[in-house]
């Protein structure tokens, strides 16, 4: 059975799409999946062990490239017996469609009849959680999903890790506090830079040292976390995000003590490598994509305004996060590590 997966263009949902990857090797043991995708994502598909291989796609989000698009599937033709799309677009369902392949799964959406031969009617009360989207499509329709759910779990190179330690000259002698302080998604999901201070401050106090992740957008929020620290505090404290790959990121992250993240990709990919993780939601709700690991602590206010999963606040206070002071965040964290987590 040869399986190409249609991936979806965001960190966080692919890293969630590894529990459909998990359920197809369970329905079909042994069988290929391929994951059709934009290359930034190698760096998380390269860590699923269910996935044979990364195919770059190099077209960017929302472009049609009706031409290259037919390219790329005459060039698959004749090599997958089915085909699962996980984003809901018509441009989504080009590509198999040109490929031949025989089944093509997935949810309706955008008028994908004829290019989809095997549509499914989604019914979101049934089926509330993106997860749960994502494992549906791997067995007929109406199926009981596996319980208990699988749980995305990335695999760290040792040898990989060690090379981005050395590469930022970081050293595990004191336990790490990850702090992922960016969201692609907005404002609305943006903890603000002096509460993610405060917790470093308070955690540097005790004895740890703090890196911070993100993309180049995410550096100057980095900056200003670290300049809200004293001298002597602001040493113990890396900004390394726009500075490393998402594939050291991913490694880095592995070593951390304990992760403080927005509601973002990172925070994933924090919970795919069962890192303690203290995931804080502002606009947005945990009932639809929350984190997925044993250890995982949930902050959020619940104002009677949240969830609006705006991208920006519609009445311009976001009170929502702005008014989740660093206590709650402290205790979250003291529950989960009473102790430093050793990394292996």
């Amino acid at each position: 059975m040869k399986i190409l997966i249609v991936g979806p263009s965001w960190v966080g949902d692919m890293v969630m799409a590894q529990t459909l990857f998990q359920c197809l090797q369970q329905r079909h043991p042994g069988c290929v999946i391929d994951v059709l995708a934009p290359e930034w994502s190698r760096p998380i598909l390269e860590r699923m062990p269910e996935v044979r291989q990364a195919l770059s796609f190099p077209l960017g989000h929302g472009v049609l490239e009706l031409a290259t698009r037919r390219k790329i599937g005459k060039s698959l033709a004749g090599q997958y017996d089915q085909a699962i799309l996980l984003p809901n677009s018509l441009k989504s369902a080009l590509v198999p469609y040109f490929a031949g392949i025989p089944k093509r799964t997935g949810w309706k959406g955008e008028l994908r009849y004829g290019l989809l031969n095997d549509i499914r009617t989604l019914d979101k009360e049934r089926y509330p959680l993106m997860i749960e989207r994502f494992m549906a499509l791997a067995f007929e329709p109406g199926a009981a999903l596996p319980q208990p759910y699988p749980r995305p779990a990335l695999q760290i190179d040792a040898q990989s890790r060690d090379t981005a330690l050395a590469k930022f000259g970081l050293t595990l002698d004191r336990p790490v506090l990850a702090l992922c302080p960016g969201a692609e998604f907005g404002e609305a999901k943006r903890w603000p830079s002096e509460h993610y201070a405060k917790v470093a401050e308070l955690k540097i106090r005790a004895g740890w040292q703090v890196w911070i992740f993100g993309s180049k957008n995410d550096h100057p929020v980095g900056e200003d976390i670290r300049s809200r620290l004293i001298p002597g505090l602001r040493e113990e404290a890396v900004n390394l995000a726009g500075e490393t790959s998402l594939a050291e990121a991913i490694d880095l992250l592995s070593c951390a003590s304990a992760v403080v993240s927005n509601d973002s990709g990172l925070m994933h990919v924090a919970a795919a490598l069962n890192r303690p993780l203290v995931a804080v939601y502002g606009s947005t709700s945990p009932g639809f994509t929350p984190p997925l690991a044993e250890q995982v602590e949930i902050v959020r206010l619940g104002l009677e305004c949240s969830p609006c999963f705006d991208r920006t606040c519609r009445f311009g206070h976001y009170n929502c996060l702005g008014q989740l002071k660093p206590r709650p965040v402290i205790e979250a964290l003291d529950r989960l590590v009473s102790d430093p987590v050793e990394v292996e």
